[in-house]
């Protein structure tokens, strides 16, 4: 797990029915990024990123954009340890 790390995000703003989570997805595929993408009932989306530092951390910066029809207002992000993710899912 060396030069891992794990970010566990709440994107808050308009996120939800603009292709956030399938962006997301398809972005963190791409980077080789692990973990999962989902809504909350609060209107806000979670996701849990893990991988290279760098990778996680380039992640955390595209989630302040996301997909072009949403309009983020807030990103929080809090590392954790990593717990060994492996492929990258929208959850429901």
């Amino acid at each position: 797990m060396a030069g891992r790390t794990r970010a566990h995000v709440f994107v808050s703003g308009t996120v939800q029915g603009v292709y956030y989570r399938a962006t997301t997805r398809d972005t963190a595929r791409e980077r080789g990024v692990g973990g999962w993408v989902k809504n909350l009932e609060d209107g806000r989306v979670e996701a849990i990123f893990e991988g290279p530092e760098d990778a996680v951390e380039g992640m955390i910066e595209w989630c302040h954009t996301g997909s072009p029809a949403a309009d983020v207002e807030d990103v929080e992000a809090e590392f954790e340890e990593p717990q060994g993710e492996d492929g990258f899912e929208i959850r429901h």
